[in-house]
């Protein structure tokens, strides 16, 4: 029973540190995720948030590989991933059906999935907190070593400056959910649905992208000033991309002389911006002639 209670709680302490990595490999999805979701008021705020429960993860996970205060870690997991549950009962309850964030972006998991989850952990975190063995050592240990793994979040996910992001406010789109512009490389068509040039620039988009499976993540900020819809657009276009709506004061912001247009995002920043000849600029950028 010692060995399974042992393996019990290394694959406990695994599951911490990877739901740690998760969110730190993309922070900016957690921060987005803890505002859709009412827990922070501001990206500011999320951000400093995000850093803390990082930390707080990966320093629960490692203390777990150590043989001391076993129980008292198991009885602050209770505390947590109690807390969490409760939290995605009530996404749940509410029809929340987005990824809740638990394993960032590379593993999505709804309200419902994130529960059955978390019931699973707090089964396995119970047998280790029942069978595990009292050893002890220095309090400062557990707490120093917690307060420097949390504060070195900070150091290693420094806080970025969203206010020279010109799409910090754009974190849901249609047919995608949430999505953190601010992080790998990304592309960003504006487009005004009743523009025949957009709409040109769209079909050389979708055939492109039906052409090649190494085409990148690109979204679209669509404004409408006429009567043409989105379906419309996208059925005369043979294309689908996520999107989201603009006003008119952001459209104009946006474009140069006229749209369409498209921003290459690279961690949010803006590399590139064409105005034309778009499918020969993705085609060189992302090598798509393999």
């Amino acid at each position: 029973m010692k060995t399974i209670s042992k393996t019990l709680q290394v694959l406990l302490a695994i599951t911490f540190i990877f739901s740690a990595y998760t969110k730190a490999v993309g922070p900016g999805f957690f921060e987005i995720t803890l505002m859709d979701q009412g827990l922070a008021p501001n990206r500011a705020f999320a951000g400093h948030m995000a850093r803390f429960f990082i930390g707080l993860e990966f320093a629960l996970g490692f203390l777990m590989f150590f043989p001391f205060y076993v129980k008292q870690l198991m009885q602050f997991t209770f505390l947590l991933l109690g807390g969490f549950t409760a939290h995605l009962i009530y996404l749940w309850s509410i029809g929340d059906s987005e990824n809740c964030g638990c394993f960032g972006e590379m593993i999505s998991m709804t309200p419902e999935q994130s529960i059955l989850k978390n019931l699973i952990m707090l089964a396995v975190a119970f047998i280790v907190y029942k069978t595990a063995q009292k050893q002890s050592i220095s309090k400062m240990f557990l707490f120093g070593f917690s307060g420097l793994t949390i504060i070195s979040m900070w150091l290693f996910l420094p806080m970025p400056n969203q206010e020279e992001f010109p799409f910090e406010s754009f974190t849901h789109f249609e047919n995608k959910g949430r999505v953190d512009l601010s992080s790998g490389e990304k592309l960003i068509a504006v487009f005004n649905l009743d523009c025949e040039h957009c709409q040109e620039a769209a079909a050389e988009l979708g055939e492109l992208e039906r052409a090649h499976e190494g085409f990148p993540d690109l979204y679209v900020l669509f404004y409408k000033e006429g009567t043409t819809t989105v379906d419309e657009f996208e059925s005369l276009t043979q294309s689908k991309f996520p999107f989201s709506f603009i006003d008119v004061n952001t459209f104009f912001d946006l474009i140069g002389d006229s749209p369409p247009r498209i921003y290459h995002l690279v961690s949010g920043g803006v590399t590139a911006i064409w105005d034309k000849d778009f499918d020969q600029n993705i085609t060189n950028t992302f090598d798509l002639t393999k």
